[in-house]
């Protein structure tokens, strides 16, 4: 992959605000028994913060998609980060569960906002032939944000520092961390040649776009609403089915979780790289298929080495899907929105699949079922849509993305 020293910088920029967004996301999975408990309610009644925070997401895919394609995908993607950050650590201060979900809402929203601001940066500063690979990586940038909250779980949660116990609120305070990327940013990152040039002439409105390719703006958000069952359907319960189920210790469930995002940053980076050689349907229909095999061990193993077997393969074949979808969302946009497109059918698609959460919650506490039911029942079902949808997609790669086409 031959990018140079600027290129290199926006896709390490782009990675990190995806990564470290995952990971404000991902403390809440690790601590919906302990949130719940607090607070005086069930698990599934914590798990609409889940919800919430998907169906949010494409409100701030759109807001912030344009003044992506106004001011710029930098600027937008600066202010993100800093609303993400901001209200992703006030969560910590929740004096009651309705202020908690309310605050996770709006942290929905800035999250909604960065997918498509850095996938959008990177893939305009980058040559066509790379795009593969890039895509791979960004979107490793959410199983690796994953992994660094597992990582933050097992090593600081219910530990005590000074005679201070790190508790659910404290891990919450970690979200702080993601705004230091903004001094990275605006040092470091040049904005996008394609929107640089665009600026020069007139260009569509959004509404103009999304009338003249309504079929593939619809046809977009149902694949992404199948591809959000998919990551979420695997990730967001199983530290809980790990929990409650198995009664694993968090020392436990952090290691097993590391394993499985381990796994699904090797999907991506191999998917993603793989679909510039056999082109990216052909890559998303093979990686979604790996997962039926891998059901029983995933979701019915009784032991933590066979359960983090079944996890890594399993998010092989997730993040293995996945890796291709900054790449093709990004060929198949139209250049004038292509800051907002890609991000709002994807957040259409994710505020489709939202109720997961507490959807998965409840299935599995009802009576005579289980949390392994409950996540083999829509990983199964998920994979084989994904397997059927993504045949009828148009095949884009390598074509140039340019603004003003």
């Amino acid at each position: 992959m031959d990018l140079t020293s600027a290129q290199k910088k926006t896709v390490l920029a782009a990675f990190l605000g995806w990564m470290l967004d995952a990971f404000d996301f991902f403390i809440l999975v690790f601590v919906l028994k302990d949130v719940a408990k607090e607070f005086g309610v069930d698990v599934p009644e914590v798990a609409y913060a889940l919800f919430l925070t998907l169906a949010m997401r494409f409100v701030g895919a759109f807001i912030f998609g344009q003044i992506g394609d106004r001011i710029g995908r930098k600027p937008a993607l600066m202010i993100d980060i800093v609303c993400y950050s901001v209200l992703g650590a006030l969560a910590a201060f929740s004096p009651n569960l309705t202020i908690f979900l309310v605050l996770r809402a709006l942290f929905g929203v800035a999250m909604g906002g960065e997918w498509g601001l850095g996938s959008s940066l990177a893939m305009e500063s980058i040559p066509p032939k790379a795009r593969g690979a890039v895509s791979g990586i960004l979107q490793c940038g959410y199983p690796t944000g994953y992994l660094v909250a597992a990582i933050a779980y097992g090593l600081l949660y219910q530990r005590s520092f000074g005679g201070f116990v790190i508790g659910w609120r404290a891990m919450f305070l970690l979200s702080f961390l993601p705004a230091l990327i903004v001094l990275f940013v605006r040092s470091h990152v040049p904005e996008s040649p394609a929107f640089v040039e665009a600026k020069k002439g007139p260009r569509p409105s959004l509404m103009e776009t999304l009338s003249a390719n309504w079929g593939l703006a619809l046809y977009a958000v149902v694949l992404m609403m199948c591809f959000n069952l998919f990551s979420h359907g695997t990730q967001d319960l199983y530290p809980t089915f790990l929990q409650k189920q198995h009664k694993l210790d968090p020392a436990t469930v952090s290691w097993i979780t590391i394993v499985a995002n381990i796994g699904a940053i090797v999907g991506g980076l191999a998917f993603g790289a793989f679909s510039e050689r056999i082109g990216r349907v052909n890559a998303i229909t093979i990686a979604a298929l790996i997962a039926l095999p891998a059901l029983p061990l995933w979701a019915y193993s009784s032991t933590p080495i066979l359960l983090a077997a079944g996890a890594f393969v399993m998010q092989i074949s997730v993040q293995g899907a996945w890796g291709v979808i900054p790449a093709h969302l990004n060929e198949l946009s139209p250049g004038p929105v292509r800051a907002t497109l890609p991000a709002f059918v994807y957040q259409a698609g994710n505020f489709l699949a939202s109720y997961n959460g507490p959807l998965q919650a409840k299935i599995a506490e009802a009576p005579d079922s289980s949390y392994s039911f409950a996540l083999a029942l829509v990983a199964g079902i998920v994979a084989v849509a994904i397997i059927v949808v993504i045949r009828f997609s148009p095949e884009r790669r390598g074509e140039i993305l340019a603004v003003t086409h």
